[in-house]
C-alpha cells in the first residue's frame, strides 16, 4: 500500500512533455477536482435547462465567429446539428476537459458540433496566442474539433457577439447566465434554440446522444 502511494506521488510529480509544470500538475489534478465536485454536489447545482422550449428572439444562425486560423464561420452552416459552445483555457484545473470534448467530438461529430472559444477572462489562464493554443491542444490532447479565435466571453464591452447572444434573454429568449469559469458549456439544438447551460463541473464524459436526445448524467 505504501509502495503504491509512493509510486502515485512520483507519477504526479513527473512533468508531462510539452507542458509547463503548472499545466502538468493541473492535468493530473483534474480527476481529483471533478471527484470533489461530485462529493459536494456541484455538478447538479450548475445546470440550467430550457424546459419550456422558449424560442430565441434573435436568430442564432445569423451569427458568425472567427476561427482560430482567421477564417469566418457562418453559423448558418450549423443548421441541422446540435452545437456545444465551450469557453476554454490552457492553464486551468479543468483543461483536462479538452480530452473529454475530443472524445465527444469523435463519437458524435456527425450530429454534434463542438466549438472551443479560448478566453483569458478567468485569472488570466489563457495567455497564449491563437497559434500556440492550437498547437498546445493538438499535441497534448489530440484536439481536432473547431477552435475559435481567442476573445472575451464574460459580459462587458468586448464580449464576443455569440456570447452576447448566449447570455442575453433579449436575444436567446431566456438565459442570462454568463460562464462561471473556464469550460462552461452552452447547448444549441438543431433548430438554433438555446437548450441548456452546463458549468465547468459538468464533465463531457457524462454527455451522450441517444436517439437524437442530448443526455447529461450527473453522478
Amino acid at each position: 500500500m505504501l509502495l503504491a502511494a509512493i509510486f502515485g506521488v512520483a507519477a504526479f510529480l513527473i512533468k508531462e512533455p510539452n507542458m509547463t509544470w503548472r499545466q502538468s500538475l493541473l492535468q493530473k489534478a483534474y480527476p481529483i477536482i471533478m471527484f470533489l465536485g461530485k462529493l459536494t454536489g456541484q455538478s447538479s447545482k450548475t445546470m440550467l435547462n430550457n424546459d419550456k422550449a422558449i424560442r430565441p428572439i434573435e436568430n442564432f444562425y445569423e451569427l458568425s465567429a472567427i476561427k482560430n486560423n482567421g477564417d469566418t464561420l457562418p453559423f448558418s452552416e450549423l443548421r441541422g446539428k446540435k452545437v456545444l459552445l465551450v469557453n476554454t483555457a490552457s492553464d486551468c484545473g479543468y483543461t483536462g476537459q479538452y480530452e473529454e470534448l475530443e472524445a465527444l467530438h469523435k463519437k458524435y461529430g456527425d450530429r454534434l458540433v463542438i466549438l472551443g472559444f479560448p478566453a483569458n477572462d478567468f485569472k488570466e489562464q489563457e495567455k497564449k496566442s491563437d497559434e500556440d493554443i492550437a498547437t498546445f491542444c493538438k499535441v497534448n490532447y489530440g484536439v481536432t474539433f473547431q477552435l475559435m479565435k481567442k476573445g472575451q466571453v464574460i459580459k462587458g464591452a468586448n464580449q464576443q457577439p455569440v456570447y452576447q447572444w448566449l447570455t442575453n434573454p433579449a436575444k436567446n429568449g431566456w438565459c442570462e447566465k454568463e460562464p462561471d469559469w473556464n469550460f462552461s458549456k452552452y447547448l444549441i439544438d438543431e433548430t438554433g434554440m438555446l437548450m441548456a447551460y452546463y458549468s465547468q463541473w459538468v464533465s463531457p464524459k457524462n454527455m451522450s446522444l441517444v436517439n437524437g436526445t442530448f443526455l447529461v448524467v450527473v453522478d
